[in-house]
C-alpha cells in the first residue's frame, strides 16, 4: 500500500519542508533521502533472493513495506530534483554521497526486476501451458466397436492445483 501525502509528510518531514535556507537542512534532506534508499534496497535484495529461492509467498509478503518505502523515496526524489540548487549550493559533499549511493542503487534495481520478469515469464509459461492441457481434447489411443474412431472426444475433467509447492 502506497501512503498519502499527510502519512508520508509524517514519516519523511525533510522531504516537505518548502526549500532549503542552510546547510544543516540541506545535510538532513540528504541523509533522510539516503537512509530511505538504503531501506529500499534491502527489502528490493531481500525480494530478489526469496523469488531466487523460489519463496514468492514470502516475497509477496514484502510488498506492503516495498510500496510504502517507494512513495518515500519517490517522494525524497522529487523534492531533491525541485531543490537541486540549493543543496548543491549548501551541502556539495552530501549531494556527491547521494550520487554515488544512487549509481549503487541502480544496479540492484535492474537485477531485481530482472528476476521479477523472469518470475513472471516462468509463472506465465506454466498457466499458458496448463490452460492449454485443461482446454485440449482427448484423442483416443484406440478404436471404438467396429474399428471406427469414437466421435466425440471428451474434453478435459479439469486440474488439480498443489499449493504446497
Amino acid at each position: 500500500m502506497s501512503l498519502d501525502t499527510k502519512q508520508l509528510a509524517e514519516i519523511a518531514p525533510e522531504f516537505f519542508s518548502g526549500s532549503i535556507a542552510d546547510r544543516q537542512a540541506a545535510e538532513a534532506t540528504c541523509n533522510r533521502l539516503e537512509a530511505a534508499m538504503g531501506d529500499l534496497l534491502a527489502v528490493i535484495e531481500r525480494e530478489t533472493e526469496l523469488v531466487r529461492l523460489g519463496k514468492l509467498d514470502a516475497a509477496g509478503d514484502l510488498q506492503p513495506e516495498k510500496a510504502k518505502l517507494v512513495s518515500i523515496y519517490m517522494r525524497g526524489m522529487t523534492f531533491v530534483r525541485d531543490q537541486t540548487t540549493s543543496l548543491g549550493n549548501l551541502a556539495p559533499e552530501a549531494v556527491d554521497r547521494l550520487k554515488r549511493r544512487h549509481a549503487e542503487f541502480q544496479p540492484v534495481l535492474r537485477i531485481n526486476l530482472a528476476v521479477l520478469a523472469t518470475a513472471r515469464e516462468v509463472a506465465d509459461n506454466l498457466l499458458r501451458k496448463v490452460a492449454q492441457g485443461a482446454a485440449s481434447t482427448r484423442t483416443p489411443s484406440t478404436y471404438g466397436p467396429g474399428g471406427s474412431a469414437p466421435r466425440t472426444p471428451a474434453l478435459a475433467d479439469g486440474i488439480a492445483v498443489n499449493r504446497a509447492l
